[in-house]
């Protein structure tokens, strides 16, 4: 798999990651802890993401 289209797959991850944090944020019963958890898996990629990139 080429950087170019690694990048693109952890893009399309973070966008759905993006998704979902916003969803269990408008949801008032999600758990703390599992919200948390979304976050963080969302800035591992951006981070994977902006090393690759430059």
């Amino acid at each position: 798999m080429s950087i170019d289209a690694h990048l693109s797959e952890l893009k399309k991850k973070h966008a759905h990651l993006s998704d979902r944090v916003e969803e269990a944020q408008r949801c008032p019963g999600m758990d703390d802890v599992t919200l948390r958890d979304l976050k963080k898996q969302k800035l591992r990629l951006k981070e994977e993401i902006s090393r690759l990139d430059s």
